[in-house]
């Protein structure tokens, strides 16, 4: 089950209370940016986990929530080495200052026990999802899959951390890791058991004696030795509240240096027993492989994680590694026990059931190390009959590597592309004429009957809103349906959300569609609508959706994006100047905005508006999103606007006034000031699909460029027996097929990494696409002379939309800066 970081708090336990007042007066002092004055200052415990007591921070400073989260010692007498707030912070540090690794920033380390008894740090508070259950009930099937690929991502990263560069070099020691850990659990069970404490039990001093017996060889520059968590589960992890990406590694008391495999097993304990805070369950040892589906089997995971770390894959040692987790786990429960036993325990009922689970965890161990094999040989064996996915999340066979590529579609897509082609051939070239004389004609600004029997004929042939991303497809099932299709069936609701496709797979059709200005619609893939559904799928609640992303997703309305405005730079989009102020349970708008994509069809019925909830907010946290019924009183579409004399009929692009538009504020996306975040999160895959599109416009003017060149003679021979024109269309060739690649590699990195990692790849596609498409299309115009620059073929509108593009999504120098500063930060590392 998922809970939000701030769910998990209850009331201060008694034993843990301290001096409010001596806090919030070293906070004023040592964290940067703490409030001066509050109207509310409190502070709640966190009830989930057995170590170092953890507090919840809030702060009510005007209209502003701040929060942080503070990690102290317990109180009472400890056992040496354990607790240690000092090396977290260290660790901490290090990790948010010169790494992406996620972890939460750190503000200050006090060692001062006279402030509030105990030594304790203050860090930020993170705004997630935590689950408490590996087998993540309530998830659908591929949002599990996803996680769990997010998980295994989070534990590579932070095993490829060059420790010396960052400071870390003496953490600690990195040779016979394991030997020094053995010991260690050995001599702190020893402690924490006996009289007067938790029962010490005899089959743990054997299991002991086997460990000692069987450490594996290592030595500090072996492939296993590096930073380790020392406690890595998926309860210790804390994912995006929509994305299914980990923004923060928790509860980093027993890191080190030393064995990472140590980490990997203690991560894979879940497969050997239900081992949960509340139950310990063994299954004599073996495996778990009913596991629900969508979670990976244990290869699968592993898999995961070695290809991302780059390990190797590690049946050499992996029973010594489990039953070590197994007996780790065990010396810490018995501990907890022990600190109950004393009246200093964090975590209430689990700390008085801890002793009894440690003893659950040794026969486990037993059980685990009586078996002859524990881990395959091979690496992929233990997948067969299963569906397994090598780096994308969803549950499908990786065909792409099957046949021989990379970038090689798989047959899934490869079907799809051909039923693509054929209906572009067949349905929408020829009726390009049609839908170019009407938008020429007086009814411009009306709908071509043809285009609405277009799109129920591509519905039925599954062409239908294939942009959806997988996860954003299960987080919509998920919010609307409880993850059922037979309620979203139930309900009326037909299966519109997709094909399952990831951006990279997506790329490939995208393409195809790009190359007629009239063919996104048609299938329901064209802008802004792509970027608005994208931006309901994952920040929408269940309300919003249910009343915009359905029609939207049915195709029965459009929408529009109101961002850009006609008296800032809004290549800076913190210029914003429309206000969006909250007056009780209205937001009133007043603002104006123009280049208003979609705002002139007919159709359109919704606008997304980013405005200013709070003008004095930190310069990235003053904006917000809102829904806004295109049809409310103070919305006035003022005129449309041409690009190059294009009007884009009948989509077209709007300036758009919003006088004292009064708004629900039950409209409002995700929360105010979280605008620009939204705005980060919607412009990663529409601006890719830009430059998908833009790879087929280009296709379609080599196509016209060649059949010109094939056709027409001057000068006594045809044009393509002409040296100049063979010389620029080869060119144009490398250009094309080199962007395409950049642009697919983009998509690929968006679907393992996310937005924020893929920044790069996305910046340099944006430049790319549009500035190559130009070049094409300018020879392709050239080719045609006089015919090219008129309204007689379409490269004319091709050319204008590709110019565009160098603008619309941020302009080429905002993006030449992206790409710079990550090229100028990778130096410095």
């Amino acid at each position: 089950m998922a809970q939000h970081t701030d769910e998990r708090v209850v009331k201060v336990n008694s034993s843990h209370e301290f001096d409010h007042d001596a806090l919030f007066r070293y906070c004023l002092i040592h964290v940067e940016g703490f409030p001066v004055s509050s109207s509310k200052f409190s502070i709640s415990q966190f009830g989930h986990g057995q170590s170092n007591p953890t507090y919840l921070i809030e702060l009510q400073s005007g209209p502003l929530m701040k929060r942080y989260v503070l990690r102290k010692k317990p109180p009472g007498k400890l056992l040496q080495s354990a607790h240690a707030v000092e090396r977290e912070f260290q660790v901490l540090h290090a990790l948010s200052t010169h790494t992406l690794v996620p972890v939460p920033k750190v503000f200050c380390l006090c060692t001062d026990s006279s402030v509030i008894g105990t030594p304790f740090y203050i860090m930020e508070f993170l705004e997630g999802r935590i689950f408490l259950d590996p087998m993540l009930p309530g998830v659908a099937p591929s949002r599990r899959r996803a996680l769990y690929h997010a998980s295994a991502r989070a534990l590579a990263s932070l095993h490829s951390v060059d420790v010396d560069a960052i400071g870390l070099g003496n953490y600690g020691r990195r040779n016979n890791y394991c030997k020094r850990q053995v010991e260690r659990w050995a001599n702190q069970y020893i402690a924490s058991t006996g009289e007067g404490k938790s029962e010490r039990n005899p089959k743990m001093l054997k299991l002991i004696d086997w460990l000692r017996q069987n450490i594996p060889s290592e030595d500090s520059s072996g492939s296993t030795a590096g930073l380790v968590h020392g406690d890595f589960r998926i309860d210790n992890l804390v994912f995006h509240p929509i994305e299914d990406k980990v923004i923060g590694i928790l509860d980093w008391e027993l890191s080190t240096l030393g064995n990472q495999m140590c980490d990997v097993a203690y991560n894979c304990l879940m497969y050997v027993g239900d081992i949960s805070h509340d139950k310990v369950k063994h299954n004599n040892g073996f495996e778990v492989t009913d596991v629900p589906e969508g979670v990976p089997l244990l290869e699968e995971y592993l898999n995961d994680y070695c290809s991302a770390a780059g390990k190797p894959w590690p049946v050499t040692g992996w029973k010594f590694y489990v039953a070590f987790s197994l007996f780790r786990g065990a010396s810490i429960l018995a501990g907890v026990h022990s600190r109950y036993i004393m009246g200093n325990a964090s975590g209430g009922k689990r700390a008085q059931d801890a002793g009894e689970k440690a003893n659950d965890l040794i026969q486990i161990a037993w059980s685990y190390i009586q078996r002859e094999t524990v881990l395959s040989q091979n690496p992929l064996s233990g997948t067969k009959g299963k569906d397994y996915v090598y780096g994308v999340a969803n549950n499908k066979i990786d065909e792409e590597l099957e046949e021989g590529g990379r970038f090689v579609p798989n047959k899934k897509v490869k079907d799809l592309r051909e039923k693509l082609i054929k209906f572009m051939e067949e349905r929408i070239y020829p009726m390009e004429p049609e839908f170019s004389k009407l938008a020429q004609s007086s009814m411009r600004w009306t709908v071509h009957p043809e285009e609405e029997k277009l799109k129920e004929m591509a519905k039925k042939e599954g062409l239908w809103n294939l942009f959806i991303p997988v996860d954003s497809a299960a987080r919509a099932r998920e919010v609307l349906f409880g993850g059922r299709d037979d309620n979203a069936i139930g309900m009326g609701f037909p299966n519109q959300l997709g094909a399952g496709l990831s951006n990279l797979e997506y790329g490939y059709l995208c393409e195809i569609m790009g190359r007629s200005v009239w063919a996104p619609q048609v299938f329901n893939c064209g802008a802004p609508d792509t970027g608005n559904t994208e931006v309901l799928l994952r920040y929408g609640n269940k309300e919003q959706l249910q009343e915009w992303l359905i029609p939207l997703l049915n195709g029965t309305i459009r929408s529009g994006f109101a961002m850009t405005e006609p008296q800032v730079a809004s290549s800076d989009a913190t210029n914003i100047e429309c206000s969006i102020k909250r007056e009780g349970d209205t937001y009133v708008i007043n603002g104006k905005k123009w280049w208003t994509s979609g705002a002139m069809d007919p159709r359109c019925k919704l606008l997304i508006v980013m405005g200013k909830t709070d003008f004095n907010a930190p310069s990235h946290k003053q904006q917000s999103m809102i829904l806004v019924d295109i049809n409310t009183p103070g919305v006035t579409v003022v005129r449309h606007l041409t690009v190059f004399g294009f009007d884009d009929a009948p989509h077209g692009h709007a300036e758009v006034s919003f006088e004292n538009v009064c708004v629900p504020a039950k409209n409002i996306l995700l929360g105010e000031g979280r605008g620009f975040e939204i705005a980060q999160g919607r412009l990663g895959p529409g601006r890719l699909h830009h430059c998908m599109r833009l790879i087929g416009a280009a296709e379609r003017g080599m196509q016209l460029m060649v059949q010109r060149a094939l056709e027409r003679k001057t000068f006594g021979k045809l044009i393509a027996q002409h040296g100049s024109f063979v010389t620029d269309l080869a060119k144009c060739r490398i250009e094309l097929e080199r962007t395409r690649l950049l642009v697919l590699e983009a998509a690929d990195q968006l679907d393992r990494h996310g937005n924020k990692k893929a920044r790069g790849a996305l910046a340099m596609a944006k430049v790319a696409a549009p500035n190559m498409a130009l070049k094409v299309l300018d020879t392709a115009i050239q080719v045609h002379g006089a015919a090219g620059v008129s309204g007689d073929t379409v490269l004319s509108l091709l050319w204008a939309t590709a110019r565009t593009l160098r603008i619309a999504d941020g302009p080429d120098e905002v993006h030449l800066g992206t790409i710079a500063k990550l090229e100028l930060k990778r130096a410095k590392l």
